[in-house]
């Protein structure tokens, strides 16, 4: 059955707020800590299962992350993690009717939008995309230019979400906010731009979030740290992506419920 393509996700941000969930993939095949034990089709059975739960509790799209991988390269280049990561997207956008994106750790935009274009994903999320910085994998260099070159390529129906200031790195610039932003936004063509925290699951300073919608030209997206008693401190935001408060402790799987009280939190901005 060919679903009809879901609407693009920053026109549901010039309407209202949205809500954005993370599914946390488990390591996948050729990942440093992938093992044959782990079955393709539970990793598949897992995300479908997690992005279900997703969609029944209100998200307004989902993004399937490589998030157990690490430690992570710079760039994916093993073309059976690639393989794997298009059929669990693809089985995923089938299953759901919300947009579903692509997020390729650390910084394997590119792929991530090949992988996009081949399974039918409305989106992809860059960390670097529009910086240079430095982190646990190295030194890292944005890929604006020869990602947009492939979705002009490819006349690809997919939206770039680009962070700024992105979690786990330092920025090796300078740059004032207002330039970065705008940057960003006009000589990049960043779709919507992701302000997090400094850490997986840790909040961004509302402060910051409040300069960078100032300047931006785009919705604005909190990429981290969101939870339904501190989401008030971020009503200047367009939208969330959530990924540790929504999925359960134990089973890494999301949890309806929680995804549910986000929502509600989210009704009352």
């Amino acid at each position: 059955m060919i679903r009809r393509k879901p609407e693009r996700l920053t026109e549901h941000m010039r309407r209202r707020k949205i809500l954005i969930c993370v599914v946390h993939l488990p390591p996948l095949p050729g990942s440093p800590r992938w093992s044959p034990n782990i079955d393709i089709v539970d990793i598949i059975d897992f995300a479908v299962r997690s992005a279900r739960e997703a969609e029944e509790g209100g998200a307004d799209g989902v993004i399937i992350e490589n998030f157990n991988d690490n430690p992570f390269a710079k760039r994916v280049r093993n073309p059976v993690t690639i393989a794997a990561m298009t059929t669990i997207v693809r089985e995923v956008v089938r299953d759901l009717s919300i947009p579903v994106g692509v997020n390729l750790l650390r910084n394997s935009c590119t792929e991530a939008l090949a992988i996009a274009y081949a399974s039918g994903a409305s989106l992809v999320r860059c960390n670097m995309y529009c910086e240079t910085a430095v982190c646990p994998e190295g030194i890292i260099e944005p890929v604006a230019h020869e990602v947009v070159k492939l979705r002009t390529y490819l006349r690809a129906q997919v939206e770039i979400f680009a962070d700024i200031l992105v979690k786990h790195a330092s920025p090796l610039h300078r740059l004032d906010l207002a330039d970065l932003v705008e940057d960003c936004c006009e000589r990049c063509l960043a779709d919507a731009i992701i302000v997090t925290g400094r850490r997986t699951g840790k909040a961004p300073d509302p402060e910051l979030l409040r300069v960078i919608t100032t300047y931006s030209k785009v919705p604005v997206l909190v990429g981290s740290g969101v939870t339904p008693t501190n989401i008030r401190q971020y009503s200047a935001a367009h939208g969330f992506i959530v990924g540790t408060y929504v999925k359960d402790p134990r089973t890494g799987v999301i949890d309806r419920s929680r995804v549910e009280e986000l929502k509600r939190a989210l009704g009352n901005l």
